[in-house]
């Protein structure tokens, strides 16, 4: 393949050379495109600078976690430390405790986060009353456009051992009121729990578009074969959807230690600290609180690449599986 794409842009090139004015159309078409094209490319002017300032220029920073930075001297005269930092987050004890908790928020949260809004969303395909239909969905895509600190004031207003309606319900029941914010046993299902009320409406409308697109003769076809709406689900439905369940799953897989910080902050305190302080609240005390900006680099780029490498075995396994993949 590589020899005939040499030798096509070597016929390309002497065709090129014998016809000048051809490379001229060339030029031409492509120039006539992005003048046809301007707004649409204008569109992308925005995002393009949010990814150069946010996401790449920052990347010059990584030389910090192999400098002992000092905030005095500068980030040129600190000094070159290689590797240091690195070896003292695996020696220290509390390393893995963090580690661990991230890594059970985020496998729960890929769990039983990954997917409710597949589910909610064949919900809503299979309902045949369209204004119910759209009022339900509307209600659900509501609480993605919350933020995290409303949301997490919510769960604490609902929580409260003394004011919350749910220890209120339990207290009907002749129970005691349980403080669930200081327990670090309920912290994992409250923050998942949190999270998927939040997001679950917004993650249907990828799905709803791939539903949107199955052929629906399939499902007449279906019928006439006999099978009910659990069978249509399962023979037309889902495999409809599996190259969308597909690319969302590597890239949801690759999110799993990027649990978020503000609510984790939010909802941690003291008592549930066994179970709440993840990898983004440690660094935040370490290098904001604490000054530690090259430990807290060194902690923040070592999940960087153990994540990119979750996310290159997830597209190699979809590869190999079936048809889908990122790339």
């Amino acid at each position: 393949m590589k020899i005939k794409s040499v030798f096509s842009r070597n016929r390309q090139d002497r065709a090129d050379t014998l016809h000048p004015g051809r490379a001229a159309i060339n030029k031409s078409s492509i120039l006539h495109r992005i003048k046809r094209d301007r707004v649409y490319l204008l569109l992308l002017v925005p995002v393009l600078l949010h990814y150069i300032l946010f996401r790449y220029v920052p990347m010059f920073g990584i030389i910090v976690s192999f400098k002992d930075y000092n905030l005095f001297k500068g980030l040129w005269e600190s000094d070159w430390v290689g590797l240091k930092h690195y070896r003292v987050f695996i020696e220290n004890p509390d390393a893995w405790i963090i580690i661990r908790n991230t890594v059970l928020l985020g496998f729960y949260k890929f769990l039983f986060g990954f997917p409710a809004p597949i589910i909610l969303a064949i919900l809503f395909h299979e309902m045949r009353w369209k204004k119910y239909r759209r009022f339900i969905q509307t209600l659900s895509y509501m609480p993605y456009f919350l933020s995290t600190v409303v949301v997490s004031s919510i769960m604490i207003m609902l929580l409260s051992p003394s004011t919350g309606w749910i220890n209120k319900v339990i207290q009907s029941f002749g129970f005691e009121p349980i403080f669930f914010l200081q327990k670090a046993e309920w912290f994992r299902t409250i923050f998942i729990a949190s999270d998927i009320w939040q997001s679950v409406g917004f993650g249907t409308i990828i799905f709803l578009a791939a539903l949107s697109a199955i052929d629906p003769q399939l499902y007449e076809a279906a019928k006439i074969d006999g099978a009910g709406r659990w069978k249509q689900t399962l023979h037309v439905t889902l495999p409809g959807i599996i190259p969308a369940i597909v690319i969302l799953f590597i890239l949801q897989i690759g999110g799993i230690l990027e649990v978020g910080f503000d609510k984790a902050f939010l909802l941690g305190n003291s008592a549930n600290l066994d179970t709440a302080d993840i990898i983004s609240t440690y660094v935040y005390r370490i290098g904001i609180l604490g000054g530690g900006f090259s430990y807290a680099s060194a902690i923040d780029l070592s999940m960087a690449v153990i994540a990119l490498i979750i996310v290159f075995s997830a597209n190699k396994a979809a590869r190999k599986v079936g048809e889908t993949s990122l790339w």
